[in-house]
């Protein structure tokens, strides 16, 4: 009796460990610009599809109309809103798009820009595929430094231009 409440106990915390985890992937995948673009486009075309039906009806309603056929009494879907549904989505995927794009770029500069590891001495014969040499590291940092030291001698210049419009200047 003991070892079924056991056992029982045990698969509810290991069902419940499968519901977290899956809880913290969807949340994971939620932040994903590309799963989440993956998860638009299906919306997009089906948005698409009903904006071309709706769009089809009303100008069959308005033909209708312009031929005498039919009265104007008949209500019809409104177009706007499906377009402004569309639009909505295509403006959700474009920035899906640019975050995507944005998380590659920093992720290509930061291989780029980012030490890799520099063998210690205390490991000599472990040779390391991804390591650089000590004077590679010192030239990488020596050139981050330069790039930080020109980033704050522009930021100073212009903040120094800008200091300077606010004084009136006399003209002689």
């Amino acid at each position: 009796m003991a070892s079924q409440q056991q056992q029982q106990a045990v698969g509810q915390m290991s069902q419940a460990g499968l519901q977290q985890t899956a809880s913290t992937q969807q949340q994971l995948q939620d932040f994903d610009p590309v799963h989440r673009f993956k998860m638009l486009i299906p919306q997009l075309k089906e948005s698409l599809q009903n904006l071309m039906k709706i769009a089809a009806m009303n100008l069959a309603h308005n033909t209708s109309i312009d031929n005498g056929i039919k009265s104007s009494d008949t209500p019809v879907q409104r177009f706007d809103k499906s377009l402004e549904e569309f639009y909505a989505l295509c403006d959700q995927v474009e920035l899906c798009l640019r975050l995507a794009h944005e998380c590659l770029s920093q992720s290509i500069d930061s291989a780029k820009h980012s030490p890799n590891l520099v063998p210690t001495a205390t490991k000599p014969d472990t040779v390391q595929t991804e390591s650089m040499s000590y004077a590679q590291y010192l030239s990488m940092i020596k050139s981050q430094i330069s790039c930080a030291k020109d980033i704050h001698n522009a930021l100073l210049e212009c903040s120094k231009k800008i200091a300077g419009k606010g004084q009136p200047q006399v003209i002689i």
